[in-house]
């Protein structure tokens, strides 16, 4: 009741749907359509009664399992031509004589509006606070330029003056179709509005109305939306290469809403977030990390932060948070739902780590850059080390590439941590074949260029292998030794912990891979016989599964 006026929800449901057969009883996103309608009405702070009209059994069977009464409709009025008026008529008259009193606003809820909210339901009954307001439609703000058809000249003409940007036209609503709600004098057999109309509006969310399989599909994606606060930073000295597989995780949520968490001390990350238009915020510490996740709602937390506490991990369980973590070995990984480590593999007791290159996120690049075709002779050679290269291997290796026979160009790519970039530079600015780059966006373009790469054993290992370039790699730490993947057998070339390896013995490693074409031929079929453009989809199964028993034991 609201204002003292009795209020009826009148929710329409047919069984002779056409678009989609039966589609008031089957189940959207785990409930039959029917049902939604039912709930958003039920409750409401202001709904007396909730009705459903049909002319189906199971509908009714269905409508009445979810708390709504029904009233059987007629065939005259369950036909394809017969327009709602007259059925929300009889839907009311049966009502009040079963209740012997009469309703002072109706309220026509279609079924096939799933994502309208309660919240516009009861925005729309706090319309009728008007006395003099006779009825409240749903609408949706749907300005664009539009062109309208004169049938006399057989002409299209346009119903704007001026051709504008979307956002500066001029307010244009379109009714949802999914709340209709009228004071009782107005409803009638022919119509169910009165003369002094209102609005509410709605998100573009709200407006789904199931006609079409599309709609449909639509609609299931609503419901299934997630809110994920991604939490990564990024420094000259981390490195943006875990930003870099975030940003690539997040291009591939577009059903999810995702925000980004970055600390406020690291300006990086936000410069990053800005540039690149995601949504994000940053936070000063744990408290203000966890407020932020609630005020906006948040059900899954990612962590590409390395290693995370006991501490840190048991305060996002406790709020009930699903956590997934990445690269993360420290003792907070135990308690994280799922972690993934495509770099290391792990100890197969560890029942909530995937490791592998099977969870190896792609940047989107890759997925359009072209496999390489090997050539006989080598003219370009890459060298890319980590984002600091604390051992310095780049200069150790540029040296043994220039004191060798080699003489094609050589492309360096260093990290923005990397403390020997002037010294370089000033050591090779007179070779022409030498060119140093730096914060590069395009590697794809300079690993499918070259003819053999140097690298470490990182997690760029994967990039330069979904390409197929035939690699050399000199690890920079003893962590790096344990990355299995790294070996013949996938394509690469170890040489061991890098600084263990003299300029001899990177200059007869490079001379015997240069000087083997059919070596490296070898090298870049086996590198290609790895399809990682999967690695989010099987990183998507898994947390699907493990989220799916989490809420089935909740």
């Amino acid at each position: 009741m609201f204002n003292n006026n009795m209020i009826l929800v009148v929710i329409p449901a047919r069984g002779g749907s056409k678009g989609i057969p039966r589609k008031n009883l089957r189940l959207l996103n785990n409930k039959p359509l029917i049902s939604y309608s039912i709930e958003i009405a039920k409750a409401s702070q202001y709904v007396d009664d909730v009705v459903v009209t049909t002319d189906d059994s199971q509908i009714a069977l269905i409508a009445e399992k979810f708390g709504a009464s029904v009233v059987r409709r007629s065939e005259e009025l369950s036909t394809d031509e017969v327009l709602l008026d007259p059925v929300v008529y009889d839907a009311m008259i049966q009502k009040e004589k079963l209740a012997l009193d009469e309703y002072d606003i109706v309220i026509t809820l279609q079924p096939t509006s799933p994502l309208i909210k309660t919240q516009t339901l009861d925005a729309c009954i706090e319309k009728f606070e008007d006395f003099s307001l006779d009825s409240v439609l749903s609408v949706v703000d749907d300005r664009h330029l539009s062109w309208g058809y004169d049938e006399n000249n057989d002409r299209y003409f346009p119903n704007y003056i001026e051709r504008l940007r979307k956002e500066d036209l001029p307010k244009s609503f379109r009714e949802t179709g999914a709340i209709l709600a009228t004071r009782r004098a107005f409803v009638r057999e022919d119509s169910r509005l009165g003369t002094n109309i209102d609005i509410v509006e709605v998100s573009r969310e709200e407006t789904v109305n199931i006609e079409t399989y599309e709609d449909w599909w639509i609609a299931e994606n609503y419901l299934q939306k997630k809110k994920i606060a991604i939490v990564v930073n990024a420094s000259n000295e981390i490195g943006t290469s875990y930003i870099d597989r975030c940003l690539a995780i997040a291009s591939k949520l577009v059903f999810h809403e995702v925000l980004f968490l970055t600390d406020e001390h690291y300006p990086l990350g936000s410069e990053i977030f800005e540039k690149k238009n995601f949504s994000f915020k940053t936070f000063e510490d744990l408290p203000d990390l966890l407020k932020i996740l609630s005020e906006n709602n948040i059900q899954i937390v990612i962590n590409d932060v390395l290693n995370t506490s006991e501490g840190y991990i048991s305060a996002l369980k406790q709020e009930g948070y699903f956590v997934i973590n990445f690269e993360d070995v420290g003792v907070g990984s135990q308690f994280a739902d799922v972690v993934f480590d495509d770099l290391y593999e792990h100890d197969s007791s560890e029942e909530n780590v995937y490791s592998g290159y099977k969870y190896f996120i792609l940047k989107d690049e890759y997925f359009y850059q072209n496999p390489k075709i090997i050539r006989n002779d080598v003219t370009n050679v890459l060298v890319k080390f980590g984002e600091s290269d604390s051992s310095n291997l780049t200069e150790k290796v540029v040296d043994a590439l220039v004191a060798s026979d080699y003489d094609g160009r050589i492309d360096v790519i260093v990290g923005l941590a990397y403390e020997g970039l002037e010294d370089l530079i000033s050591k090779y600015e007179s070779n022409p074949l030498i060119q140093i780059y730096r914060d590069v966006s395009n590697v794809s373009e300079f690993i499918f260029k070259a003819d053999i790469v140097f690298t470490s054993s990182s997690k760029f290992v994967y990039e330069v292998c979904s390409v197929g370039v035939p690699t050399i790699c000199l690890c920079e730490d003893e962590r790096e030794l344990s990355h299995s993947f790294v070996r013949r057998d996938n394509g690469f070339i170890n040489m061991g912990l890098g600084s263990e390896v003299g300029r001899e013995g990177i200059i007869k490693q490079f001379m015997a891979l240069l000087e083997n074409y059919e070596l490296r031929l070898e090298l870049n079929e086996r590198m290609l016989s790895f399809d990682l453009r999967y690695g989010f989809d099987n990183m998507y199964s898994v947390v699907e599964e493990e989220y799916r028993k989490i809420n089935f034991k909740k």
